[in-house]
């Protein structure tokens, strides 16, 4: 009897444990399959006409997150709607490795105090105001920098390397489908699922 009682014990704190740990975050939750490129609507194909190459390729949660975009488009002002369409195309415009490095700075950004977030916004607000001319000085000072200062490096910081200057802007007309990227050396290496998110 005491023997089954403790078997009994056992196999209800296991599975106790095993159905603890089966509990999903909904963030773990996968997000069912949206529409392929080939399947959207004219409207949704004309507001992501930016992502129109890399959307077959991004995993679910990010085709969700964009068609939600999709169904608030019409109601945002003008100016909002051309902020989304330039963030859009300079999403597009990332490398798999530069869209890794702006998530993890929007996470780091995210986890500062308001003084800094504050102070990080008035700086952005300051480099907005810049002419074009000095921007791209800027821009090729932190290039050279980060060419400079790479990460791991003894007396490196590797932060100048940690920084994205924002893409130069060659905006293409709403609803314009820009033309397929061209084949880098790359290609015959194969790609790694981090590669493919978007």
């Amino acid at each position: 009897m005491a023997a089954k009682l403790r078997v009994a014990l056992i196999l209800s704190s296991f599975v106790a444990v095993t159905s603890w740990a089966d509990v999903l975050s909904p963030s773990a939750i996968a997000t069912p399959a949206q529409p392929q490129w080939s399947e959207l609507t004219v409207e949704q194909k004309t507001i992501l006409a930016p992502l129109s190459y890399d959307w077959d390729g991004m995993d679910y949660a990010r085709q969700k997150k964009w068609l939600g975009i999709t169904r608030r488009f019409y109601r945002m002002t003008a100016d909002e709607q051309r902020r989304v369409q330039v963030q859009m195309q300079d999403w597009g415009k990332l490398t798999p490795q530069q869209r890794r490095l702006a998530r993890e700075n929007f996470i780091t950004a995210n986890k500062l105090p308001i003084e800094k977030k504050q102070e990080l916004r008035l700086k952005w607000q300051e480099y907005s105001s810049l002419p074009d001319e000095e921007k791209e000085r800027l821009k090729q000072q932190a290039a050279n920098r980060a060419a400079l200062s790479t990460p791991g490096q003894p007396g490196s910081s590797g932060a100048a390397a940690s920084l994205i200057s924002p893409p130069a802007s060659g905006i293409l007309p709403l609803g314009s489908h820009h033309p397929a990227p061209a084949p880098s050396s790359k290609a015959a290496a194969p790609a790694t699922a981090a590669d493919n998110r978007d």
